[in-house]
């Protein structure tokens, strides 16, 4: 390396004017080549200023090296940018609660820069982002100790020898402004089942094995087979299986007013149908001004009864008998009453789309406590016989309806039967349903024990229970009318996959909120007044008998012989009969050895 080279690299630390003045001087010596000539351009400062600088610079390199230096720089920036944020920052916090942020238009490129460093943050964030929450359930709740109707139990049956049959028994409901705000919030937890669609067949699938409706379409054993293999998304037969959507050409058609009636329900639901005008309509009692005004009541008639109604009750175009809302059904989708009566009874939450609850109760049912508080209450401690009740071994002491229990289907016991044979059977005594109908049905009956009182269902409409009442309502579209046969067969088969059940209380417990009223013939009949059957013929005039004279006359000596009668005159009695009698045989055989006997 030469000196030339040396010099230039000193003067890269500020002094190259001097190193060049001095070249010039010295001459070519430290260069190779021709003379080097060189003309500075621009200001050149004093040789003073140069010294001291040289002088402090080469001070600071003496104790440092220039590794050091650079790194003692960088401290030395970082520090300053540190303190400059500082600063800065706290004078925009400072502002901030005196004015709103302005953006103005010159400030474009400034806001497409912050955008796109906006979208880079979101895609990096959703690269990391953690897992969204659990849904929330509603997981039930307990009352506070002490509360009266946490420790309620039955009190003794009252002392009526007379009345042997089924009678309500005690039952601990909450206020109604109590069971109000204890509503849940959000829906009940549904066990493997999260989305549940229902078939829609037009026309209709030509595939059939036997049984089904044009209503129900005609699902084959596989369909029932598959319905019961519980999975997170199913799509099942559930009715309405034509048309654009329930009540419009489906078979059970409604107005298209009541649909959106319908529609418009998205709290309790009171559902009802008479057809054939075969009830009377009973108006509900004990309802809160609360319950008036939120529960939607609906009652299901068919154009026989609505033309009764529009006889007897006045039925105009309000559409309203007291609390009950008339919706009349056009194209029912049976002959037999029986089976057009399960469509509201198991399809209310295809009817009532936004609704969350509802309450069932037959035609001649008459409902005695607010709907409110028949979801909320909870049953008593039952363990007696004396309410015409007996308790399977296998059910708890505690029954609740839905939501102090958290159960989303809930319907009573069979007051006296508890075995699906002996209810089959009782069937065909009564006569209910066809025989050889009734031992068919039996051929696809897994379930046997548990048999409901049909006549109320109280549930919330989730995809478990929707799934439930669906599957039950194919049975009965299937098979016969009698769901009580098919019950237990579609929940036994679900609680295998989803340990799922159905919340059964005592029938003397329901027997408290409704009462059963007599059908309508039954009431005409009773109504009448006794037949009035015409007089009796007169009486002929009879003459009074005349009176008995007594004469005093001699008493007569009487002998066996003789006796007396009424007038006095002596009469001889016939001889009595002498001698042996003719019936005797051991007397004449003896008389007749001892005959032989002086012979000899």
């Amino acid at each position: 390396m030469t000196g030339g080279s040396l010099g230039i690299r000193s003067g890269s630390y500020g002094s190259l004017d001097k190193q060049l003045q001095l070249l010039q001087q010295n001459g070519n010596g430290g260069l190779c080549g021709a003379p080097f000539s060189m003309q500075t351009t621009g200001r050149t400062k004093p040789v003073k200023m140069f010294k001291e600088k040289e002088s402090l610079f080469h001070w600071i390199v003496k104790f440092a090296g220039r590794k050091k230096v650079g790194m003692l720089l960088l401290c030395v920036i970082s520090a300053a940018v540190f303190v400059w944020v500082l600063y800065v920052g706290k004078g925009e916090d400072a502002q901030e609660g005196d004015r709103h942020p302005n953006i103005s238009v010159n400030a474009s490129v400034s806001l497409s820069h912050i955008e796109s460093n906006t979208y880079l943050l979101q895609g990096i964030v959703s690269d990391i982002s953690l897992p969204p929450p659990p849904p929330a359930y509603f997981l039930g709740y307990t009352l506070p100790p002490g509360h009266p109707c946490s420790t309620f139990t039955l009190p003794p049956p009252p002392a009526d020898k007379k009345r042997t049959g089924p009678r309500p028994c005690p039952v601990c409901y909450l206020p109604v402004e109590e069971a109000i705000a204890l509503m849940p919030k959000v829906p009940s937890f549904s066990p493997v089942i999260k989305n549940l669609t229902y078939i829609h067949e037009d026309p209709l699938s030509g595939e059939r094995d036997f049984g089904g409706s044009d209503f129900g379409g005609y699902p084959t054993l596989k369909h029932r087979s598959d319905s019961y293999d519980i999975r997170e998304s199913m799509s099942v037969h559930c009715g309405f299986v034509q048309g654009k959507r329930p009540g419009q050409n489906t078979g059970f058609d409604m107005d298209e007013i009541d649909l959106e009636a319908m529609k418009q329900c998205h709290g309790v639901v009171v559902a009802s149908a008479i057809f054939g005008a075969f009830d009377d309509i009973q108006q509900p009692h004990n309802i809160s001004e609360y319950s008036k005004n939120t529960v939607c009541f609906f009652m299901f008639v068919d154009e026989e009864t609505e033309a009764y109604l529009k006889n007897k009750s006045g039925l105009d175009d309000s559409r309203k008998i007291g609390l009950w809302r008339i919706v009349v059904v056009h194209n029912l989708p049976y002959t037999d009453g029986r089976r057009n009566g399960k469509v509201p009874k198991l399809l209310s939450h295809r009817m009532f789309p936004n609704a969350r609850f509802s309450l069932w109760i037959d035609g001649k049912l008459e409902l005695l406590v607010d709907p409110y508080q028949i979801l909320e209450r909870g049953s008593s401690r039952c363990g007696s016989t004396a309410y015409m009740y007996i308790i399977p071994t296998n059910s708890g002491g505690l029954y609740w309806h839905l939501w102090r229990k958290n159960a989303t289907f809930a319907i009573s016991r069979h007051y006296r039967r508890f075995d699906v044979f002996i209810e089959a059977e009782a069937n065909k005594a009564a006569g209910k349903y066809e025989n050889a109908s009734i031992d068919f049905q039996f051929l696809f009956t897994y379930g046997t024990t548990d048999v409901p009182e049909g006549c109320v269902v109280i549930r919330e409409h989730v995809p478990i229970s929707n799934l439930f009442t669906c599957l039950w309502f194919n049975e009965v579209d299937r098979f016969t009318s009698r769901d009580q046969i098919s019950f237990s067969t579609v929940r036994d088969k679900i609680h295998e996959k989803t340990n799922w059940t159905v919340n059964m209380f005592l029938d003397c417990e329901r027997r408290n909120f409704v009462v059963q009223k007599y059908h309508r013939d039954v009431l005409e009949q009773m109504a009448q007044p006794p037949p009035v059957y015409p007089p009796p013929p007169p009486l002929l005039l009879q003459l009074p008998p005349p009176p008995h004279v007594v004469v005093n006359e001699p008493r007569i000596q009487t002998t066996p012989e003789t006796s007396t009668v009424k007038d006095g005159a002596p009469v001889r009695k016939a001889p009595a009969r002498r001698g042996r009698r003719s019936g005797s045989r051991r007397h004449r055989k003896v008389a007749a050895g001892a005959k032989d006997t002086g012979a000899n």
